[in-house]
């Protein structure tokens, strides 16, 4: 690469960078402030909470980190070009494809890396995020009681906690149980703690009284206990496990997993479509690089700038991921359109190379003309 090739990577890496970080933030920001009531209703620690919310990154950077490098294409080549930069090195005899060259290179990185992220390691967050989300919900080490605070258990379950020791053990403890309809259960208790049950957590209360109210009757009945056991049934509300989403199976499963493996027809198919997106979905930081690149770099210079090209390269652009979301929803209703999602992420591509190749959409044109002269 020549010294301009490596000046203009050089810009193009540290913008991607940048815009790529800052997109992912605020996206980030969105999205763990939707996470915020587990801190406030479960007790969750920021520890944590963090952990929970930086598993999204990695497929939020396969979404943002095309649109990031388009962005950052538009800017330099952009600036580059009302600075007489290109200009000059158009004068020099470097071709639009040596201009181009540094963006290629940057996009074909950018693409490796959200393979890397698509097949491999975003996979393996989304499983490691749904999986700490479930705990959190209903494991039992993450059922957590707030001292002084009457915590609301599910539906028509409330647990009051004087203290909570470090070692688990709960004192001052008092539950009011309405989940029955025909009667409530009033306990309380001198100390206790949380221990594991066929239907999730369960309170373990120790010296207390159980009052028990039949609606309607009024009658109130009171047992003293030396020990009694509160079934929180988080399990029974949420079911013995968690589902399995597609963005968290393996890329292999996706292809291999049938209709014979206990999947419904329209599971398979949407298997099917994310393991096809995983590998279009990563080619779009070249075929946006090369719809910048092309909507950029050819035609005349303006001394008026470039405005409409910009705006029109990023309406382009807009169609296309239009199209690429559209594409996957019609396949996911039928495996004959799957073809549909790699040509609307490629074909633009195509389009966009044979823009910059030299005679390329004006040379096939003229050659259309020639060929059809009625048609002009």
């Amino acid at each position: 690469m020549t010294g301009l090739n490596r000046y203009i990577l050089r810009h193009l890496a540290i913008g991607t960078v940048i815009v790529t970080a800052v997109l992912a933030y605020i996206l980030w920001l969105t999205q763990s402030l939707g996470f915020i009531e587990l801190i406030i209703n479960k007790g969750l620690t920021v520890a944590t909470w963090l952990e929970l919310t930086l598993l999204l990154l990695p497929n939020v950077i396969v979404i943002i980190l095309p649109i990031a490098l388009f962005l950052v294409v538009l800017f330099i080549y952009n600036k580059m070009t009302v600075d007489r930069e290109l200009v000059v090195a158009q004068a020099a005899g470097i071709s639009q494809w040596g201009l181009a060259l540094p963006a290629i290179v940057m996009a074909c990185i950018a693409a490796l890396s959200a393979y890397a992220l698509t097949l491999h390691y975003g996979p393996q967050s989304v499983r490691a995020f749904k999986e700490l989300q479930w705990t959190v919900h209903n494991d039992v080490s993450q059922v957590l009681l707030r001292e002084a605070t009457f915590n609301q258990i599910g539906k028509g379950l409330t647990v009051y906690v004087r203290e909570r020791a470090l070692d688990g053990a709960l004192r001052g403890i008092l539950v009011h149980d309405k989940r029955d309809r025909i009667k409530s259960l009033t306990l309380m208790a001198e100390s206790g703690a949380i221990v594991p049950g066929p239907n999730g957590p369960r309170v373990m209360m120790i010296n207390g009284s159980r009052q028990e109210l039949t609606r309607g009757a009024g009658d109130l009945s009171l047992l003293y206990f030396d020990s009694y056991t509160v079934d929180l049934g988080l399990l029974e509300a949420t079911g013995d496990g968690r589902f399995t989403d597609n963005r968290e199976r393996s890329t292999t499963a996706l292809f291999t997993l049938t209709e014979q493996d206990g999947f419904s027809e329209k599971v398979v198919r949407r298997m099917r479509v994310e393991g096809h997106q995983r590998f279009t979905h990563p080619l779009l930081n070249l075929t946006l690089t090369v719809v910048a690149l092309a909507f950029l770099l050819t035609g005349a210079f303006d001394r008026r700038g470039q405005a409409k090209r910009i705006s029109m390269a990023v309406a382009c652009v807009i169609v296309i991921e239009a199209a690429v979301l559209g594409a996957a929803s019609m396949a996911a209703k039928s495996l004959l359109l799957v073809p549909l999602v790699y040509i609307v992420a490629l074909a633009p591509l195509a389009v966009g190379i044979l823009a910059l190749t030299p005679g390329g959409l004006r040379g096939t044109t003229l050659q259309v003309l020639r060929t059809h002269p009625g048609s002009a």
